[in-house]
């Protein structure tokens, strides 16, 4: 487990696609910077997805996006950005906990949404997100301390990142959607 401290540069951000076009170039595979930030398709006959591989955590940068409150929820997604020079896909649900200063858990980790899922597949420097959602107060019961990370396992990983995050839990509601490019849950 690692705390997730790179930032993206612009220029560093650049540098990777402008290598990952030349490599696609150089293998014959036209690329536009202009593609679109993922693509989420059904899963592949197994000799294509044996092709891609999966997103490990060290292609990862993990950041938090924008809380939303709706209908008596909180709802924020996590970024999965993919910083490495190649393709990888993201299929399923990630693992996330809430921890305290002191890296202890607070609370049982996220259920999943039970939202059905597709691979996502992430270009370089592209993102895709899951959602965590929790009530917006004690509306059935009561909150639990604030926590100050999530831990996140990405789908398919055995190892977690710790992502700066003040998140409290609500009436015993903490819930995590699939990895997805609509942002839902």
């Amino acid at each position: 487990m690692f705390l997730n401290t790179r930032l993206l540069s612009r220029r560093g951000l650049t540098t990777g696609l402008t290598v990952a076009a030349a490599a696609l170039a150089t293998a014959g595979v036209a690329w536009s910077t202009t593609a679109t930030a993922a693509t989420s398709a059904p899963a592949k006959t197994s000799r294509t997805s044996a092709a891609l591989r999966t997103c490990a955590v060290n292609d990862l940068y993990l950041s938090m996006g924008r809380q939303e409150g709706a209908a008596g929820s909180l709802y924020w997604p996590i970024q999965f950005t993919n910083t490495s020079t190649s393709a990888c896909a993201l299929r399923g649900y990630p693992g996330v906990s809430v921890l305290d200063t002191a890296h202890r858990q607070i609370g049982p980790a996220a259920t999943r949404s039970g939202s059905s899922y597709a691979t996502v597949t992430l270009a370089p420097g592209h993102s895709a997100s899951a959602v965590v959602r929790t009530t917006n107060g004690p509306i059935g019961g009561p909150c639990l301390r604030t926590g100050t990370y999530l831990r996140v396992y990405p789908p398919a990983s055995h190892t977690a990142t710790l992502v700066p995050a003040r998140w409290t839990t609500c009436s015993h509601t903490f819930q995590v959607g699939p990895v997805n490019t609509d942002g839902s849950i």
